[in-house]
């Protein structure tokens, strides 16, 4: 049932990191406050480019099948799913085989993006850009997500992989969903073993196929 909670949690995490990145920075620069570094620059620059590609895709009307694909791939880019399934398993993650590591991240980032394109209403929500810090490999960006009237503090932990910035953790109200997921995965691994995870994912990617 705790998985069943978290697999929930995890549709709405894909809605929001499709939020952040589809809304546009049109914001007074007066109310964004931006780390003054190249790296910093070059990650608005990402998230402006994607935001562009993300909208023409969605366009005004209903999203077609190759522009619904398309989607997924633009929206779950962003996303280094190996990273954030490793930290979910923790320590399991090394008595894994490379074959276990695989399926368990194919199955995982399955779910995010089937889910990412589930409900295109989140994606007028508003999007407030507050900071964007970098510290070497490293990079946090703190926004305000508006969703119905309600607003979310929602920030993103980045790491740079040859060049390229990816998120691997999202956190919500001080809440770490990489940190979740971990309490859940692993606790269901202690007590039952890796092969029950994946076939509860399993299960819920086909339920969502």
């Amino acid at each position: 049932m705790h998985l069943e909670v978290e697999m929930s949690h995890l549709k709405r995490i894909a809605q929001l990191v499709l939020i952040a990145i589809c809304v546009s920075f049109g914001f007074p620069v007066s109310h964004v406050v931006f780390a003054q570094s190249d790296e910093a620059a070059n990650i608005r620059q990402m998230l402006e480019s994607r935001d562009a590609e993300i909208k023409t895709l969605l366009g005004d009307g209903t999203l077609g099948d190759a522009q619904r694909d398309k989607l997924m791939d633009v929206v779950n880019g962003v996303i280094d799913f190996e990273a954030m399934g490793q930290a979910a398993l923790g320590k399991h993650w090394s008595d894994l085989s490379e074959e276990q590591r695989s399926e368990f991240v194919e199955v995982f980032s399955d779910i995010v993006r089937r889910q990412s394109v589930a409900d295109l209403d989140v994606y007028r929500s508003k999007v407030a850009y507050t900071e964007i810090a970098v510290e070497g490999s490293k990079a946090t960006v703190e926004t305000i997500t508006t969703y119905k009237e309600a607003d979310t503090p929602v920030v993103y932990e980045m790491h740079n992989v040859h060049d390229e910035w990816l998120v691997t953790d999202i956190v919500l109200n001080d809440v770490s969903t990489a940190g979740g997921y971990a309490r859940s995965f692993q606790g269901l691994v202690r007590k039952r073993g890796f092969d029950t995870l994946m076939e509860k994912l399993r299960a819920r990617r086909e339920a969502n196929s």
